[in-house]
C-alpha cells in the first residue's frame, strides 16, 4: 500500500491545450481580393461612363481568378476559406458585375425588359457557381458542366468592348445593339447552367511539362491577342461559347454518354455517365 501523498504523475489528467488559432494564408487570398477590386473596379468605371475601362478590369479578374487556385497548390496553402472567398468573389466578378456592367451600358433604356437578360446572367452565374461546388467531385476534369462563369463573363464583357472600340457610343439609344446585347446576355447566363459539356483544359494546366508545340502556339496565341485585343478575345470566346454545344451535338450523334455528371466517383471520366 503506497501512503505517499503526492499523486501519481500516471494519475493526472493532462490539462488540455488552448486552440491553436487557425491562420489565413496571405498571397493566395490577396490574389482573390485583387481579382474582387478589379470586380469593384469595373463597377465603378461603368457608372462613370468608362466602359473599356470596365471590361479590362473584369478580363484582369479572370486571370487573378486562374492564378489564386494555382497558387495555393503550388504555395500547399489551400485552406477551406480559400475556397469560400473564391467562390464568392466569383459571384461578384463574373456575376454580379458583367450584368451589372451590361445593364449600365445597353439594357436600362428598355425597361423592365432589360432586367430579364441581366437578372438571367446573375441567377446563372450563382447557379452554376452552387452546381460547381456541390458536384466537384463527381464530374469528368477533362470538362466543365455548363459554360463556366469567367468564360460567361468574357463573353459578354468582350460584346461590350468591340462595340465600344468600334465607336459606338450611346447604345442605349441604338436599337440594334440594345437586342444583340440582350442575346448575348441572355445566351451567357443560359450557357451557365446547362448539362453542355466544355473542355477545361485541366490536362494541359495539370501537367508539370507539355509539348514544344504547345508552347510555341501559347507565343503565337500572346501575339495574336496583342494585334486586336477586343476583337480576338471575343472572338476566342465565341468560339468557346459554342464549343460545348458542339461537342455535346457530337456525342449524341455518336451514341455517348453526353453528361459530364458521373454515378460513381471510382473512374468518373470513363464509367458510370448519365446518359
Amino acid at each position: 500500500m503506497n501512503d505517499d501523498p503526492t499523486p501519481n504523475a500516471d494519475d493526472e489528467t493532462p490539462t488540455p491545450l488552448p486552440p491553436r488559432r487557425r491562420g489565413i494564408y496571405v498571397l493566395p487570398n490577396a490574389i482573390t481580393l485583387g481579382a474582387l477590386f478589379s470586380a469593384f473596379y469595373g463597377i465603378v468605371m461603368a457608372i462613370n461612363g468608362r466602359f473599356e475601362a470596365a471590361c479590362i478590369a473584369i478580363f484582369v479578374a479572370a486571370v487573378l481568378d486562374s492564378l489564386d487556385g494555382r497558387v495555393a497548390r503550388m504555395t500547399n496553402s489551400q485552406s477551406a476559406f480559400g475556397e469560400q472567398m473564391d467562390s464568392l468573389s466569383d459571384m461578384v466578378a463574373f456575376g454580379a458585375a458583367p450584368a451589372l456592367i451590361m445593364y449600365q451600358w445597353a439594357l436600362q433604356d428598355l425597361g423592365r425588359l432589360g432586367w430579364i437578360p441581366a437578372f438571367v446572367y446573375i441567377a446563372g452565374a450563382a447557379l452554376r457557381l452552387a452546381r460547381f461546388n456541390v458536384n466537384i467531385g463527381v464530374v469528368d476534369k477533362r470538362f466543365f458542366q455548363g459554360l463556366p462563369s469567367p468564360a460567361a463573363a468574357a463573353l459578354v464583357m468582350g460584346f461590350i468592348w468591340v462595340m465600344d472600340d468600334a465607336g459606338f457610343k450611346g447604345v442605349s439609344r441604338i436599337g440594334w445593339i440594345q437586342w444583340m446585347a440582350f442575346g448575348v446576355t441572355l445566351y451567357a447566363g443560359l450557357s451557365m447552367v446547362t448539362n453542355a459539356p466544355f473542355y477545361s483544359f485541366k490536362v494541359w494546366g495539370g501537367r508539370r511539362t507539355v509539348p514544344f508545340a504547345v508552347m510555341i502556339a501559347l507565343v503565337l496565341g500572346i501575339a495574336l491577342v496583342a494585334l486586336d485585343p477586343p476583337r480576338v478575345l471575343f472572338g476566342i470566346f465565341c468560339l468557346y461559347g459554342l464549343s460545348g454545344y458542339a461537342v455535346y451535338a457530337w456525342r449524341k450523334f455518336k451514341g455517348r454518354h453526353a453528361s459530364v455528371v458521373a454515378l460513381s466517383t471510382d473512374e468518373p471520366d470513363e464509367k458510370g455517365l448519365h446518359p
